[in-house]
């Protein structure tokens, strides 16, 4: 059962998704090697986040649609309250299997570029990753086709980068790096944001997850 609903929601198209996140970090960090760049973790973080991101994207974007397009959508709304379990327990395979390909990018990063904890670094890098992955599934819910949730996404995602000098170090950036601590701040205020940070990346995941269920009761809406 794992095996088929891992064909179902990763198709035939994230391997490719998965060549690029590879492709984009070999070359970003050959790219720092080749130009000098001082090594240390907050360095393996920003180079790891990427291609987290990407690997997360075609799963909980296209994952719907993919649905709709094996005719497992009707098969899903045809038994009670079954598609909840199914998806609920999808969303765990998409992380687990995301996080294990993470563990297995920061030890490729820990032998070319800067010796890094795996756990650690693959812990915090799963905060924005499962966040815009929960984000990326509860909007597939509202719109229902992959193309639409991918280009909703990536608007969000400029916008959040054009926004990254106001909320570059306060705990509302999804994308802040626990490992690049501020010259002008003190340990214990940093180790605060972080925690408020993930906390309130915690709670955005969890309603993400729980706003996308309900939307699937809408049965109407999908079939």
């Amino acid at each position: 059962m794992i095996r088929y609903n891992l064909r179902i929601i990763f198709a035939n198209k994230f391997i490719w998704f998965l060549i690029a996140a590879l492709a984009f970090f070999l070359f970003f960090a050959i790219q720092t090697v080749y130009n000098g760049g001082s090594l240390s973790e907050d360095v393996v973080y920003e180079l790891l986040i990427f291609p987290g991101i990407l690997l997360i994207f075609y799963p909980s974007v296209f994952g719907i649609q993919n649905d709709d397009d094996s005719r497992m959508l009707e098969i899903l709304f045809g038994i009670p309250n079954y598609r909840y379990k199914v998806w609920l327990v999808r969303l765990i395979m998409i992380y687990t299997l995301v996080f294990i390909i993470i563990v297995l990018f920061s030890a490729l990063a820990s032998v070319l570029l800067y010796r890094v904890s795996l756990m650690e670094m693959s812990y915090q890098l799963m905060y924005p990753i499962i966040f815009l992955g929960s984000m990326s599934f509860m909007f597939s819910t509202v719109v229902k086709n992959g193309n639409g949730t991918a280009v909703t996404m990536v608007l969000i995602g400029v916008a959040l980068l054009i926004l990254q000098d106001v909320m570059e170090h306060t705990q509302w950036n999804p994308f802040l790096n626990p490992f690049n601590i501020p010259n002008n701040l003190n340990e214990v205020i940093w180790a605060g944001i972080i925690r408020k940070n993930r906390i309130f990346m915690g709670i955005g995941t969890l309603v993400f997850v729980l706003y996308g269920l309900f939307n699937l009761q809408k049965r109407e809406k999908f079939v």
